[in-house]
């Protein structure tokens, strides 16, 4: 048995962190915020290296509060990009008054470099610059928002080859399996953009569909509870501006980005295609050599997968960074 548990650790120290790009509607729903806070617990404790964030929300206090998460975090490093001319531009508290929150010396709470999302670079330019620059088959994409982004990126053929070669896994939210009564959000706010994606993206695609999340719900009492080790949070702060306290909120974001990070906590449909419709649902039809597949939790995965988002989104920051 000890022998079989040094195995192991060597194998999960040899392991390398997963090489990831966060692509978010930041701002439309707090489940962004847990997902990108699982994502840095998960490059604290080796398993992730973030390599930028891009924001398909065309709102200007999106990159500012992803800037203060990082910040927070101790990565205000991390690049951020932005989308330009796109959906979503409306306000919301979620992002704004975390942003802005200041102290009575009229210093900012969670500190930022980003004044204003119109200062950050457009996000297909960066996704360019950190696919080039990554070695080929090394980079997975997190997309939980609209396909905006990534479907620009398929504009021009050198693009499309660079996605080829760099990105091993997209892993998404969007879309529902079976599709019923109104199409999913993230799909339904940029059909063409998903349509786009869906049939032209050259590397597989995993998605977790709106059933995924809408079963999972993670808990207000963790936001109340687990985040007690800083005086200020912006997670925390986001969760009560965006409804009133208390509440639970589906993990529809969460899902995706875990499996992303460790593909082993959820089974998954076989292969096949997912095609988008004019109204926004989407369809899957298996194939053997199809690209495509979805989340389908099975078991006690489910309620597992729950305690390690909330283990994941509540860790405190390594402040020995």
């Amino acid at each position: 048995m000890k022998k079989l548990l040094l195995v192991l650790c060597a194998g999960l120290a040899s392991a390398q962190p997963i090489r990831l790009i966060f692509d978010t509607d930041m701002g439309n729903d707090i489940d962004d915020a847990v997902a990108l806070a699982m994502i840095h617990a998960a490059e604290s404790r080796g398993e992730a290296k973030l390599l930028a964030v891009t924001v398909t929300k065309d709102n200007r206090w999106a990159a500012p509060f992803i800037d203060a998460m990082n910040t927070f975090y101790g990565r205000p490093e991390i690049p951020i990009g932005v989308v330009r001319n796109g959906k979503t531009p409306e306000d919301a508290d979620m992002i704004r008054i975390p942003a802005t929150r200041k102290r009575p010396d009229g210093s900012l709470v969670f500190p930022r470099r980003l004044m204003d999302g119109h200062d950050a670079p457009e996000a297909v330019g960066l996704l360019r610059r950190i696919l080039s620059q990554e070695k080929d088959g090394a980079v997975t994409i997190a997309q939980v928002g609209f396909s905006t982004n990534l479907a620009r990126l398929l504009a021009e053929p050198a693009d499309r080859e660079l996605v080829r070669r760099k990105v091993r896994l997209l892993a998404l939210m969007g879309g529902a399996f079976p599709a019923t009564g109104n199409p999913e959000y993230n799909i339904q706010i940029d059909i063409p953009a998903a349509q786009k994606l869906f049939a032209e993206w050259p590397t597989p695609i995993v998605t977790s569909g709106f059933e995924v999340g809408n079963a999972i719900l993670y808990p207000g009492s963790s936001i109340l509870n687990d985040f007690k080790y800083a005086p200020d949070h912006p997670l925390v702060d986001s969760w009560k501006a965006y409804q009133k306290m208390p509440y639970d909120r589906p993990t529809w974001d969460p899902t995706a980005v875990l499996y992303a990070l460790r593909p082993a906590s959820f089974s998954t449909s076989p292969p096949g295609t997912i095609s988008v419709d004019a109204k926004g649902h989407t369809h899957f039809a298996a194939a053997a050599n199809g690209k495509h597949r979805y989340l389908i939790p099975s078991g006690d995965q489910g309620a597992r997968a729950l305690r390690v988002m909330i283990e994941l989104a509540s860790r405190a920051p390594d402040r020995r960074r």
